[in-house]
């Protein structure tokens, strides 16, 4: 008997654990909260983040990443628009990149609302300037309470959408 339960104790010990490690370093799970990212993603859908890939490879532009908000329990989910060294500024309705328009798929390359991009914006080593896909409803760089963020600040990339059900999936870059 106390030899049994010793082996469930272990069994519940072990399962923690790993949960703890993949939860704090291979993947974590979030919720989308708000519209900022309509159409790609909705409010309430469920997503896997992919904490892993950025320890191996950098950000790329397009990519759909996670960063805290303000508050440690509060993350913000955007897409990589200016990467670090370059020049973004978003002029008559276009999103420019060192002078030259972004030729973005899916209307990715326009934001009606220049925000703090209404001048040239430089990205320092290590500094990304993320937009929501959703422009006109969406807390982003280029606003001063967001900002660029640092490589350090990203908790990772978005991965797979786990709910609804319905639009169950990896989540594209593009």
């Amino acid at each position: 008997m106390k030899k049994g339960l010793i082996e469930v104790l272990f069994y519940i010990v072990l399962v923690f654990g790993v949960s703890f490690l993949l939860t704090t370093y291979v993947g974590q799970r979030t919720r989308v909260n708000g519209e900022s990212m309509y159409p790609t993603l909705h409010d309430d859908d469920n997503l896997i983040v992919d904490k892993v890939s950025y320890r191996f490879s950098d950000p790329r532009r397009y990519d759909i990443i996670v960063f805290p908000y303000r508050y440690k329990d509060m993350y913000f989910i955007k897409r990589i628009i200016g990467l670090p060294g370059e020049t973004v500024q978003i002029k008559a309705g276009y999103i420019y990149i060192n002078n030259e328009k972004l030729d973005a798929p899916n209307d990715l390359g326009k934001a009606a609302l220049a925000g703090l991009a209404e001048y040239p914006i430089s990205l320092d080593k290590n500094e990304y300037f993320l937009l929501g896909d959703n422009r006109s409803g969406s807390e982003d760089s280029r606003f001063s309470n967001v900002g660029n963020v640092k490589f350090r600040q990203i908790k990772g990339k978005v991965w797979l959408r786990i709910q609804p059900v319905s639009r169950f999936g990896l989540i594209s870059s593009r």
